[in-house]
């Protein structure tokens, strides 16, 4: 890929382009001061940062290669990303694409539709990550298309399609909430629950002679009752051919329809030479039916049909389960705000306005924007000045004046007056940078192995071994083949441990069903696991830390103007001015009037007749008004400069105290004359140091990144147990960091905006809290439904205990084996004893995850 900046013109931590405020330090430049803290408090970056800081933040290849795939298993040993044709990348400039892929659900599917896509023509490198569903492909578009990789990547059970192709006749706030809801998602899952009522109606039917015919049978070999030995006499004469065409047939349809996604595991498994839970799953069901369908044509009773179905039936109610659960967690998370754009109100060169997709913008386009919409794209303030709140993109909070020929955000929402915005050569938004990173950085996470694969793939050849040896011995003593075949297929029902594939979903299920309960919404199994290793825990302040919300703080001036302020500010549009006019709301008798000493504002009263407002005036940092008869100002110092209003020394001190505080100094005013200051910003939250102090006595070092200034951090440098503050960071800074501190250390990152995103990708684990946006939350792998801090604790504490449940469970799941091996050893093994063996299995399974996770407090 050509780069269009020289090193020389790039940040050194995060590599974006550099422009006049480049900071220096050592012969080194930085887009920002926050940068080059993060550059000297954590050293030199590693080989994969190196890289990033020579790459555009905002490009595919570039983040392919900083996003990394640290301790990825592509199944046959492959090397890095980009590392396995060198050649090719130097010569072709490729595209990348992104698919989501229904069907996918473990880190060895991962691996195939890597393997799948990298055997295509044109292909240069594939990434999978089962955690978002999503396969990134880097192509060249001269020897291949999207059409022909969605093609390739279908099949074996598996649908892909364009992951920002939403479904059209769907709506969702959130990538994330249009792809789950959409109608090839619905359809996936509708497929899954049919599969699971096939298998359970199809074998009850086969189930009822069990029932009433064979388990009485079987249990008279153990007890010598009249009853069932009447029950053996009659089976005595009971002519299993004629049974034979209706069974056969009951349990191969429950063994295609129900446990086709079983087999197709385990072909996976086989071909990429790595055992999984369906493997174990799928010889167990197998060999159950084989043995039956012979044991029908020699007339033997020992007919295996209902392991079959059961295993089969019970394994997918499990996945069900899960997905079912895991759908219900999505939901959960489509009331989020959103922040992108899909129009833009276009100036036509006639004065007259038109409604275009954001898409059809080309660049010189002047956009319309009004007072409470967001900017579409990015591009310059062409005419007018006007306030834009930033914090969703730059992560600052307080509003920023703009006047003409100042960049715009796209994103960012103007808060007061009105925009005329010129689009730049590139019609696109920052945020449309960021969900490009974001998609990147997800897609390049790679899934943790279940651990119940991984018992599973030191298992199956213990399996494999007892078959063949059980085998070797029946050949040895002369048996003919149909007694080693059987004897082959039994030693695999009794000591195969099928139950690790039931203990796995339903293990993730319930986690995640508790979680949910508690506030604590995560999208995938391995979120607990990655949990349980952090070791740092990097928390964003606006809005994670910090309130996130504007609200008056201090406040120095006369009673009747702090009145007649409010009532003017009621009809001004800036944040601030919502503060003021809520904290002194006329109609709000409880409301605390607040001044800087503590108290309260006297005089400020519910109580009364409303002051008069005449001839409004907007300004772009402030307004003005004619207040029951006195001309008042309100807003900020230099407004009060432009309009010639006299600004006393002493007011000027207490201006700039605020300031220093990382706090917005309004002034307030009238008739020529400043006469106070009322101090409005975001308030700390009630919980977060106590929530830093608890992470920190678990061990647990606690670092804060911002983009606000350094001011406005001062409070957090003073909490003992904070190891970091960055201020000044920019998004692309965050990520940088995020990096150097995940190079040796198991790092969460914990945010709330849309400038969050892209380190909230890049984090070891990401956290988002409820109060975030759309994209922070497409981002995070674990969502805080409430804007309660204190629930990133509790999430550790859920994790904890869904690591003893899920190893309590897979030592259960081997109760099966424990019950049916001593009895096959002792020669009574019979169908009755294995579906002994499996209910209480199940039974003792379901019973532990029925259990609270984590006792309430």
């Amino acid at each position: 890929m050509s780069d269009s900046h020289a090193e020389g013109d790039r940040c050194r931590l995060c590599g974006t382009p550099l422009s006049e405020t480049t900071v220096t330090a050592f012969g080194d430049a930085f887009c920002s001061g926050g940068c080059r803290d993060v550059y000297d408090a954590l050293g030199e970056p590693g080989d994969g940062d190196e890289e990033s800081a020579d790459a555009d933040p905002a490009s595919c290849d570039g983040k392919t290669r900083a996003g990394g795939r640290a301790g990825t298993d592509r199944g046959q040993g492959d090397g890095e990303i980009g590392q396995d044709r060198p050649n090719e990348e130097q010569e072709i400039e490729p595209a990348s694409a992104f698919f989501r892929i229904d069907g996918m659900h473990s880190a060895l599917c991962e691996s195939y539709l890597e393997q799948v896509a990298d055997a295509h023509d044109g292909v240069l490198d594939a990434t999978a990550s089962y955690v978002t569903e999503t396969v990134r492909v880097e192509y060249d578009p001269d020897h291949t298309s999207t059409a022909e990789l969605r093609d390739v990547l279908s099949g074996v059970g598996y649908t892909a399609y364009r992951r920002e192709e939403a479904d059209d006749e769907t709506t969702g706030e959130t990538h994330r909430s249009r792809e789950m809801t959409g109608l090839r998602k619905r359809r996936a899952d509708d497929v899954l629950e049919l599969r699971y009522i096939v298998g359970v109606v199809f074998g009850s039917f086969l189930l009822v002679p069990y029932i009433t015919v064979f388990y009485p049978v079987y249990l008279s070999a153990f007890l010598e009752w009249e009853f069932f030995r009447r029950y053996g006499e009659v089976f005595a004469t009971f002519d299993g051919i004629l049974f034979l065409p209706l069974s056969l047939t009951l349990a191969g349809a429950v063994l295609y329809l129900t446990g086709m996604p079983l087999l197709r595991g385990a072909y996976v498994g086989l071909k990429l030479r790595r055992a999984n839970t369906h493997l174990l799953a799928t010889l167990t069901i197998v060999a159950a039916f084989a043995y039956g369908t012979l044991a029908f044509f020699l007339e033997r009773s020992d007919i295996y049909y209902d392991l079959t179905i059961v295993v089969a039936a019970t394994v997918m109610g499990a996945v069900f389960y899960e997905a079912t659960i895991k759908r219900r967690a999505l939901d959960r998370l489509t009331e989020l705000t959103v922040s992108q754009v899909d129009e833009a109100c276009r100036l036509e060169t006639d004065g007259a306005t038109n409604d275009v997709p954001v898409e059809e913008l080309t660049a010189g386009d002047r956009v319309l924007v009004r007072q409470g919409e967001r900017i579409p794209v990015d591009g310059v303030l062409a005419e007018s000045a006007c306030t834009v709140d930033e914090a969703v993109v730059t992560g600052e909070s307080l509003p920023v004046s703009k006047r003409p020929g100042d960049d715009v955000v796209g994103g960012s929402v103007v808060t007061a007056g009105a925009a005329v915005v010129e689009t730049g050569t590139e019609t696109r938004s920052s945020i449309e940078r960021l969900t490009e990173t974001v998609w990147n950085l997800q897609s390049a996470t790679h899934g943790v192995q279940r651990r119940a694969d991984r018992l599973a793939a030191a298992l199956v050849p213990l399996v494999v071994v007892a078959a063949l040896t059980v085998g070797a011995a029946q050949f040895a003593f002369g048996r003919d083949a149909t007694s080693t075949a059987m004897a082959v297929l039994l030693t695999v029902i009794v000591a195969s441990p099928w139950a690790l594939a039931l203990a796995a979903p339903v293990s993730v299920a319930s986690s995640i069903r508790d979680a949910m309960a508690r506030g604590v919404v995560v999208f995938d199994e391995t979120v607990f696991e990655r949990l349980r290793g952090v070791d740092v825990v990097v928390f964003d302040k606006t809005g994670t830390l910090t309130t996130g919300e504007m609200r008056v703080l201090e406040t120095d001036a006369p009673a009747e103007l702090v009145r007649a302020a409010s009532a003017l500010e009621e009809r001004a549009a800036h944040p601030a001015a919502t503060a003021i006019a809520k904290a002194f709301d006329r109609g709000d008798d409880s409301q605390d009037r607040v001044r800087s000493d503590g108290g309260s504002v006297d005089g400020v009263s519910g109580e009364g007749d409303s002051p008069t407002v005449r001839e409004f005036e907007s300004h772009a940092t402030g307004a003005e008004a004619v207040v029951d008869g006195q001309r008042v100002l309100v807003g900020h110092p230099d407004l009060f400069r432009e309009q010639e209003w006299r600004l006393e020394p002493s007011l000027e001190s207490r201006i700039e105290d605020a300031r220093s505080g990382g706090r917005l100094p309004v002034v307030v005013g009238r008739d020529g004359s400043a006469e106070g200051v009322i101090v409005v910003g975001d308030e700390p939250r009630t919980e977060w140091a106590d929530s830093v102090t608890r992470l920190c006595e678990a061990g647990i070092d606690v670092v804060v990144l911002t983009g606000d200034h350094a001011a406005a951090s001062e409070f957090l440098e003073r909490h003992a147990d904070v190891t970091h503050v960055f201020a000044d960071v920019p998004p692309a800074g965050k990520t940088a960091a995020i990096r150097r501190l995940a190079a040796d250390r198991e790092v969460a990152m914990v945010g709330d905006g849309t400038n969050d995103a892209p380190a909230l990708a890049a984090a070891d684990l990401g956290i988002s809290l409820g109060s975030g946006t759309a994209l922070a939350a497409d981002a995070a792998d674990l969502a805080i439904l409430e804007d309660d801090l204190a629930a990133v604790e509790r999430a550790f504490a859920l994790s904890a205990a869904a690591g003893r449940r899920v190893t309590q469970n897979l030592g259960l799941a081997l109760v099966y084996n424990a019950i049916a091996i001593p009895v096959a050893l002792l020669g009574l093994l019979n169908p009755l004893v294995t579906a002994a063996g499996l209910a209480v299995t199940v039974l003792l399974i379901v019973a532990n995850v029925s259990r609270p996770l984590i006792e309430d407090r």
